[in-house]
């Protein structure tokens, strides 16, 4: 199936331009180039269609071409056990999001740990907390 550069953009940006199975990096210009251009990617049918899998934008993910030639009509989770990996890679969106909610998180943790060391412990406290809840990892 064709797709048009606005549902190309959706499905890459969906894991943030990255292997749905393996999380390499991938090159938006790239898409359906030779397997072994450096980011070369196909879309992706997370369900095959082979096994009753539709052209939904929700069943569509990026993926190196070596990815998706050796995955065939297998399932995504075993796929993905193969690379390490439990779930897709996520978006751009979805880690600002889940940021913002681990400093917030460390800030409270942060704060109310500072609380021991007064007003000014609970400044320094929410400040760390925050600092490091914003730099965990989230993908």
């Amino acid at each position: 199936m064709g797709h048009s550069n606005e549902r190309l953009n959706a499905i890459y940006d969906r894991t943030d331009g990255r292997c749905h199975i393996c999380c390499k990096k991938l090159a938006f210009k790239n898409y359906g180039s030779l397997e072994g251009l450096r980011g070369a990617w196909e879309v992706e049918h997370s369900n095959p269609k082979s096994k009753g899998g539709t052209d939904r934008l929700s069943n569509l993910y990026p993926a190196c071409i070596s990815c998706n030639r050796s995955k065939g009509a297998n399932s995504t989770r075993s796929a993905r056990t193969k690379n390490g990996r439990t779930a897709a890679p996520l978006s751009a969106a979805k880690i600002r999001e889940r940021r913002s909610s681990n400093a917030a998180a460390g800030g409270l943790l942060g704060g109310l740990a500072g609380l021991f060391g007064g007003p000014i412990g609970v400044i320094l406290g929410a400040g760390i907390g925050a600092a490091i809840g914003h730099d965990q990892e989230v993908g």
